[in-house]
């Protein structure tokens, strides 16, 4: 039993490891179905994003639904898209989206 406990426990500290040494960008929504202007994201997606193997389904349904909803309406600085922006769409358009969705 307490060779179960420690294997347990071992597991559990691997588990936290591997998922805390990996912080990932996060891809910022807006949580808002009707905007007038999209504001920049603020972190670049990681490598990790671009492997399929890794794509979340609500992570991946969101950035699909945010681009599709807004991608052609302009930043409200009025400025153009930033590096992190370019590559959110980039990943947008990996996940077989439409082009004619973002400017």
């Amino acid at each position: 039993m307490k060779k179960l406990i420690v294997f347990v426990a071992a597991l559990f500290a691997l588990a936290a490891c591997s998922t805390s040494g990996s912080a990932t960008a996060q891809f910022d929504d807006e949580q808002q179905s009707d905007i007038s202007c999209m504001k920049h994201q603020e972190q670049t997606p990681g490598e990790e994003y671009f492997d399929e193997g890794n794509w979340d389904t609500v992570v991946s349904l969101s950035i699909l639904r945010y681009y599709t909803s807004n991608g052609t309406k302009p930043y409200c600085d009025g400025k153009g898209a930033s590096e992190a922006d370019e590559g959110w769409k980039k990943l947008y358009l990996q996940m077989g989206a439409d082009q004619t969705h973002i400017r």
